[in-house]
């Protein structure tokens, strides 16, 4: 097992490096969609809750990731002494219409392929993403984990219509009119295995990993769209659609311990005995959708060591990287938590490896 460490675009920065080597990482995350575009608002770094208005407007969709800033970028993670492991998400501005089978599908499933290429020339093995019209939606935020520490959470679900022109709860077109159409899952399951059908090849042969990100809540509906990976089952249904060794999962173990029908290490052994699990975000949770509270990675429901001996077991060697933590009541409240967790991380792989 790796440790690694995820950071935001806009604070892939050298002190933010050598902050999370300083903590033991090895390995890097980097999400290129900044959902924190208002970072100079968020001096403590709290998650976004994904409020009805969203995180605001997505990118440019004819700027795609270029492999002169991917290698330049790697570069400055390699000077720390750590390596670029993977790239969460796809922005909403490349692939809308592959998500609600729109006109320019076509155009952005080319797209998708062009980058996919670009992360297997740039090194990088693994991309994450979700495959979800309403992305992560309806949580809270709140002074939930131990000591008032604040932290997201969920408390009953947001029935409020998703607006045309925005999709993964970025806003695409400003200029929409009216609520988005609702949508039948199994119509969109259909859009995910011809999804996977198009790209996944193209992976296989770039030498890179597309690894799904279960949906976050975990609920069958939310907004009044439909969401798929929102039960531990649902891993069996995704691995089934297409064989290639390119389709995995993101694990996130607090997403699936949110879960209703519970399951965890069940699946973490099914999932990781396959070889299908490419990078685990390790967050814990008190309580089940629709309503829990993320807590401290010591506190919640989760048995966290349980855990890393399930994926010992199955010989995992992939990434395990801290997912939110809470923030904690200091000047640096989010280094803080992000610190306790990667101690807490380091210390138990150690305790299960036996040194």
């Amino acid at each position: 097992m790796k440790l690694g460490f995820g950071l935001y675009r806009h604070n892939v920065t050298p002190d933010n490096l050598a902050f999370a080597r300083q903590c033991g990482a090895t390995h890097v995350v980097v999400h290129l969609v900044d959902y924190f575009r208002q970072a100079a608002d968020n001096p403590r770094g709290d998650q976004p809750t994904g409020g009805q208005g969203g995180w605001g407007r997505a990118g440019d969709p004819d700027r795609l990731w270029d492999l002169g800033e991917l290698r330049e970028m790697r570069a400055m993670i390699e000077d720390h002494g750590l390596s670029w492991y993977a790239i969460e998400n796809f922005d909403p501005a490349h692939w809308h219409d592959v998500l609600l089978d729109g006109p320019q599908r076509a155009a952005q499933i080319d797209k998708l392929k062009t980058m996919i290429r670009t992360v297997g020339a740039a090194g990088i093995r693994v991309i994450g993403y979700n495959f979800s019209l309403a992305g992560v939606a309806g949580r809270i935020s709140g002074p939930f984990a131990r000591g008032g520490a604040v932290g997201s959470g969920m408390s009953g679900v947001d029935e409020t219509p998703i607006p045309r022109g925005m999709v993964w709860n970025m806003t695409y077109d400003p200029d929409a009119e009216g609520e988005l159409e609702l949508v039948d899952r199994e119509v969109l399951w259909g859009r995910y295995e011809r999804f996977l059908a198009d790209v996944l090849p193209v992976a296989e042969e770039a030498g890179v990993v597309l690894a799904a990100h279960p949906d976050d809540p975990p609920v069958p509906v939310i907004r009044g769209q439909p969401r798929m990976l929102y039960e531990t089952t649902s891993f069996r249904r995704l691995v089934g659609l297409n064989p290639s060794p390119s389709n995995q999962i993101d694990f996130c173990l607090g997403t699936v311990g949110e879960m209703a029908d519970g399951g965890v290490y069940e699946a973490v052994d099914e999932q990781s005995a396959q070889g299908r699990i490419a990078y685990m975000h390790f967050r814990n949770i008190r309580g089940k959708v629709p309503d829990y509270r993320e807590t401290f990675i010591d506190e919640g429901d989760t048995d966290m060591l349980r855990v890393i001996s399930i994926l010992k077991a199955n010989l995992y060697d992939g990434v395990l990287i801290p997912d939110h933590a809470p923030q904690m009541a200091c000047d640096a409240p989010w280094h803080a938590g992000m610190a306790f967790a990667m101690g807490y991380m380091t210390a138990a792989i150690r305790a299960v490896d036996g040194i």
